[in-house]
């Protein structure tokens, strides 16, 4: 007889593994004990040797389906005399590293159950077992254990107790474990009304909800606002009192047959939708879809996500059709989760709430994703994976938070060898979205005990992130460079030390410099990183108004390229812009006010895609670009010229020629399908174009893909392709592209500074 200690690390809490490894080791003859510990999961097993092969051999083989082990280390103990394999309670002291998993989707046991009316389950919108339910978003603390959770005041009643206490049951230790005569239960208030429906809450919201009335329904992680998707004038009515004016809403739909009947989607896109994460999924409209076109009024994509909670899938069943759910709040605010709050923020958006009385510990809105060039990448990291940890290729010396972006805000923290990503913040615009922001990272910090001893942050001194950064007192400070973040973000999620050739295209990011960057071409190690190119930059007339106002970055561009005297009266775009306003740009560009030189490659596809589509105003960050990528002909080879000034250093790229090729275009009345063709072609071109300049003596170096225009899936595709038959190519899958992703980077960078890792 021999003994032996194993320590798992990873999401390994709340996912059934400790009854898992008692019928393990059970099957193979092998006796001690298992716990939950801060760290993970220890075990203490003894048998002889070469039964605790074959346990460990099996422990590292065949985890449950919601569990990933991403270390197991195994070490000699005396042996003990036992008679069997139990479970042990869970252990408080020592490190922590959090072991939680995300908050799962409901599995297909649990929905069999609800829907099954011969079942003591039926109808019950808080049925969960080990391999579902929620999980990130009650937990107070860890070990994962009901008491560290929202259910804590939730006893459960002798039949739940049985269910728990039994090994052989699937809701052996599921601590969220409920049902009807213990668990959480609904109620619906009406807003703006003192009557209460008296009938089932859940048919009674399903009744106004196909009547055309806006629904705020309480789910994981916050409140959705839910109206009939093919209701128009309820769509409309959503987005005046969202103050919404056209960015697209997610749906849900109530099944796999029902998404196809909305869209066309490939293998890859399935798979993604029925992931047990559950993302929103952009895909491809059908024409023939039952959606109003309001839900998303000017992008062939439509944001698709299946049921994730027995209430999503009861409702959606019980109205019977697609159902807008987007996030319950005002734009740019955060999303609501406690009742209170919902009752007095959604108070006129909302004509009723469907509520529980299950805390939410923490926000975490939905996530979002995509299939980009086959591969499916997240947009959006937040509910289904957080707080899934990275394991980091080298340890950082000193625990590290890192504040993020201004924009699609999410932050990390760092400890040993783990990161951990924060749940989406979305834009750090207003009061409300810092409060978020610091509530989430206090949760974070108490939950994995962790002190920040470095702080990371954007170099841009007017971001909230930053500033909130720098208020921090008793830590190091660490300013960031964006764009190195973008680019360390790829290598982290790669394992890659550097050098990586990372090519970095956005909209914008606070450079070295003090202008602002986006179109770079880097060199980049842990610590350090050289600009070896960028893009010819464009002045911003009206600063940030010029994110909005886009024809001011139009008549920039031609301003450049036609050396002060642009042809704006051949071109449609400025026939409603007052002269007076052009003259006003026009000035500003002149004596260098107010207008700001920008290199995002974002702000190119603003300009010419409002040049040839004749949209002088965006109302959402990306709105123009995505309406560009989408008109443009797959079946047009050619491209726009451009010049590469390899001269200057860093190196210019040169997109005059163009402009000017592009305005002949307009002039000459050719389809805008063929010019956003050409356009993409040129990007892509002159892309390579420069990597092959750069790598000429850097073969063996590997290029990232970074920064939020590569969520363009035309140009990623087309880069990739080009790149792929002589170049490693590190593109993003769990880490967002965008700025949703760049904390990582920051983190490690930091460290690496710190250290002096290089």
């Amino acid at each position: 007889m021999a003994g032996r200690r194993i320590d798992i690390r990873g999401t390994v809490q709340g996912v059934g593994f400790r009854p898992w490894v008692v019928r393990v080791a059970r099957s193979a003859g092998v006796v001690g004990r298992v716990r939950n510990d801060p760290r993970g999961v220890t075990i203490e097993a003894f048998a002889a040797d070469d039964r605790l092969d074959r346990f460990v051999a099996q422990l590292q083989a065949d985890a449950p389906a919601s569990a990933r082990v991403v270390e197991l280390r195994v070490s000699p103990i005396p042996d003990e005399d036992l008679d069997g394999f139990v479970i042990e309670a869970s252990g408080a002291a020592g490190d922590k590293a959090l072991s939680i998993p995300p908050d799962l989707a409901t599995c297909a046991e649990c929905e069999a159950e609800v829907l099954d009316p011969g079942d003591r389950r039926y109808g019950y919108a808080f049925t969960n077992c080990t391999t579902c339910g929620p999980r990130f978003t009650i937990a107070t603390g860890i070990p994962y254990d009901r008491a560290a959770t929202t259910m804590a005041s939730f006893e459960m009643c002798a039949a739940c107790k049985r269910e728990y206490a039994d090994i052989e049951d699937r809701r052996f230790h599921a601590q969220p474990n409920a049902c009807p005569v213990c668990g959480p239960t609904l109620s619906l208030v009406m807003l703006g009304t003192e009557e209460a429906p008296k009938a089932d809450p859940l048919e009674s919201a399903a009744v106004l909800l196909k009547r055309g009335a806006v629904i705020a329904v309480k789910g994981l992680g916050g409140f959705h606002l839910a109206c009939d998707a093919t209701n128009a004038s309820a769509v409309r009515e959503l987005r005046r009192r969202k103050h919404r004016d056209e960015k697209p809403f997610a749906v849900m739909v109530r099944d796999l047959d029902g998404a196809r009947m909305l869209v066309d989607m490939s293998a890859e896109e399935e798979a993604l939708l029925t992931a047990q994460e559950r993302p929103v999924v952009l895909v491809r409209r059908r024409i023939d879809a039952d959606v109003a076109r309001e839900v998303s009024p000017e992008t062939p994509l439509l944001g698709l996500f299946l049921p994730y909670t027995p209430l999503h899938h009861l409702l959606v069943r019980a109205v019977g059709r697609p159902l807008v759910m987007t996030s319950a709040n005002v734009s740019d605010e955060p999303i609501c989760k406690g009742n209170d709050e919902a009752r007095d923020r959604l108070d006129g958006i909302a004509d009723g709430l469907l509520l529980h009385d299950r805390e939410i510990a923490m926000r975490c809105d939905d996530s979002v994703a995509r299939v980009i060039a086959g591969t499916p990448t997240l947009m959006r990291r937040s509910r289904g994976f957080v707080p899934r940890p990275f394991m980091l290729q080298e340890p950082v010396s000193r625990p590290v938070l890192a504040c993020g972006a201004h924009l699609k805000n999410t932050f990390c923290l760092a400890a040993g060898d783990t990161a951990y990503f924060g749940p989406h913040i979305g834009d750090l615009e207003t009061m409300a979205a810092l409060e978020f922001f610091e509530e989430a990272v206090d949760r974070m910090q108490t939950i994995l005990s962790i002190e920040p001893e470095v702080i990371a942050h954007d170099l841009h001194p007017g971001y909230l992130s930053t500033r909130y950064a720098l208020a921090r007192a008793g830590v190091t400070h660490v300013g960031v460079q964006h764009h190195h973040a973008h680019v360390m973000s790829a290598m982290a999620e790669h394992k890659h030390q550097g050098p990586v050739l990372g090519v970095a295209f956005d909209g914008t990011g606070f450079g070295e410099d003090q202008t602002s960057w986006g179109g770079e071409f880097l060199l980049c190690f842990p610590g350090r990183f050289e600009r070896l190119a960028t893009f010819r930059p464009i002045g911003l007339p009206g600063g940030d108004l010029a994110m909005r106002e886009v024809w001011r970055v139009a008549y920039a561009l031609l301003h450049d390229a036609f050396d002060g005297d642009p042809p704006v009266d051949a071109l449609s775009l400025f026939h409603d812009i007052p002269p007076q306003s052009i003259a006003v740009v026009k000035q500003m560009l002149e004596r260098e006010l107010n207008a700001p030189l920008a290199r995002g490659v974002g702000r190119y596809f603003d300009a010419f895609g409002a040049l040839a589509l004749n949209r002088p105003v965006s109302t959402y960050e990306g709105q123009i670009a995505v309406a560009w990528d989408f008109v443009a002909d797959d079946d047009v080879p050619e491209s726009y010229p451009f010049e590469i000034d390899r001269s200057r250093t860093p190196m210019e790229v040169d997109l005059r020629p163009a402009v000017r090729a592009a305005v002949d275009d307009i002039c000459a009345e050719v389809a805008p399908s063929v010019i956003s063709a050409r356009f993409h072609n040129a990007v892509v071109g002159v892309t390579i174009a420069v990597l092959q300049a750069l790598m000429a003596d850097r073969d063996s170096v590997p290029v990232a893909l970074t920064g939020g225009v590569f969520q363009n899936a035309r140009l990623c595709s087309g880069v990739e392709k080009k790149l792929l038959n002589k170049y490693a190519v590190l593109r993003h899958r769990e880490v967002p592209p965008g700025d949703g992703g760049i904390a990582l980077g920051q983190a490690l960078i930091a460290d690496a500074f710190l250290g002096d890792k290089g």
